[in-house]
């Protein structure tokens, strides 16, 4: 097992490359757990070859790639030497489906190695990957390409990862494994399942290596599920991330009835707290996330019993994320003269989880923004699994184009005020795709953070535009030293 001192600060993974191996490699240099957002990596590698690969990061991290074959055949097919014409769209690549080509397959396998070698590379720091539960298909792959990278630990929210232990235990032991797909019209008898096996990979007549199992920690929002996934998961739970409803991203709906405010957010009460006093009696760790990027909130964390907490948005504006540089400045600039907002979306994601969106112009937030009623669905990591008529899989997404959806079975309803997340978060770290005859119609991004970002400018030293990783842990850890006992 790998050997695992626990940190006081996990960094957030967040959105589509905004947690790139940048930012997780400077958190992990300063002493805590930097992680990389392990969604859409497959889509973000194939898209930084396409842009020339500035720096040679994907093409050196790619030439440690243990599996003889694949990253020859990724660089021949995204590579292009000095990048592509700015006006030129990016190639696609196939959407996730439960039948993978095996192409596909090595893209997602490569992608996560790269992102976690880069991440790791020259230091002995601790790396972890966060993934949502809720995009299925990529999932095996994608844990196999971390921990053939040596990834310390596998974070995943956004529903309920019961079999994932298991699932790593089977993949460090180089074996075949597999996960239950939720599939929408499925009866109980029904067994959809993704699968992944090592050796489809490795040449004939090759073993695949064993490989050092991570330590796992599940994000959840109540004492209730951390409480059946410590004793009904398939194998062995190493702490939880307990999110609040304050923080950034996809939230847990409130519990009860849904009630909104006047603004249409939906309103969290008591039931939502989490009770710690049964994380406690787990006997695991466990780090409080939500509006905890203060050295007060830090030290009442670790007061609580907590081993200490999750930070994103903090982050997601320092030098090192993954962000435009626009977006930050903006972010900053609206932060310092208070006029940054954060809305609660109950229906903006086409999970159905509450997403809350920072209220930009230029973005798909924006209500006058000219790309707004866009819906295109050429990436589909959000598509939902349903079951047809003929008792085989298919595919929608409420953000796809609204008569594509209904015509597969969907209804018009569920596709009111649906955004196309997949697309707008490339956009964020500047990846957004190409299209027009001309090549000027560009996709807008969509900005996701906590309510602490309206504050986030008091990371800022006087006099300075922007601030660093280090400068956020070394704030943070003035809780962490407030703590310590005389």
């Amino acid at each position: 097992m790998l050997a695992h001192v626990h940190p006081i600060i996990i960094q957030g993974g967040m959105g589509v490359g905004v947690s790139d191996w940048r930012l997780a490699r400077a958190v992990s240099l300063a002493g805590q757990l930097g992680v990389v957002s392990g969604t859409a990596l497959d889509v973000i590698v194939a898209r930084r070859l396409q842009v020339g690969d500035p720096g040679a990061h994907v093409r050196r991290s790619l030439a440690a790639f243990p599996i003889p074959g694949v990253a020859d055949r990724i660089l021949q097919r995204y590579f292009r030497p000095g990048g592509k014409a700015v006006t030129a769209p990016f190639a696609s690549k196939p959407l996730p489906s439960e039948k993978a080509s095996r192409a596909a397959t090595e893209l997602v396998v490569a992608s996560n190695f790269v992102e976690v070698f880069l991440a790791r590379e020259g230091h002995g720091g601790q790396v972890g990957i966060n993934y949502l539960e809720k995009i299925q298909i990529p999932t095996l792959p994608s844990l196999y390409g971390a921990m053939l990278a040596g990834v310390s630990c596998v974070l995943i929210g956004a529903g309920i990862p019961r079999h994932i232990p298991g699932a790593m235990d089977r993949l460090a032991a180089g074996e075949c494994a597999e996960l239950s797909l939720d599939v929408h019209g499925a009866d109980p008898s029904d067994r959809f399942l993704t699968k992944f096996n090592p050796a489809d990979l490795w040449p004939e007549g090759w073993t695949p290596p064993s490989l050092e199992r991570p330590h796992f920690f599940a994000i959840v929002s109540t004492a209730t599920l951390a409480t059946m996934l410590a004793r009904k998961s398939n194998g062995r739970i190493d702490g939880f991330v307990v999110e609040g409803p304050s923080a950034g991203g996809h939230n847990a709906p409130p519990r009860g009835p849904l009630r909104l405010t006047a603004d249409g957010e939906p309103i969290y009460g008591e039931r939502d707290q989490a009770d710690l006093d049964v994380f406690r009696g787990l006997g695991l760790p466990f780090w409080l996330a939500g509006s905890y990027a203060h050295p007060a909130r830090v030290a009442a964390a670790l007061r609580s019993g907590a081993t200490g907490v999750q930070v994103g948005t903090a982050f997601a504006y320092c030098e090192e994320s993954g962000l435009t540089t626009q977006i930050k400045n903006q972010v900053l600039t609206r932060s310092k003269d208070g006029t940054l907002r954060v809305f609660t979306d109950p229906v903006a994601s086409p999970t159905g989880f509450p997403f809350k969106l920072v209220q930009l112009s230029g973005t798909l937030a924006d209500p006058t923004s000219p790309g707004r009623a866009a819906r295109v669905c050429d990436l589909g990591y959000l598509r939902q699994a349903y079951k047809k008529e003929d008792g085989s899989l298919g595919w929608r997404c409420p953000a796809e184009p609204v008569e594509d959806y209904v015509r597969k079975g969907g209804l018009e309803s569920e596709t009111y005020g649906r955004m196309c997340l997949c697309n707008a978060l490339l956009a964020n770290i500047g990846m957004e795709q190409v299209r027009g005859a001309t090549g000027d119609d560009r996709e807008l991004p969509l900005v996701t953070s906590g309510d602490d970002v309206i504050d986030v400018a008091r990371f800022l030293k006087p006099g300075a535009a922007s601030y660093t990783a280090a400068d956020v842990i070394e704030y943070l850890l003035r809780g962490a030293k407030d703590h310590e006992p005389a």
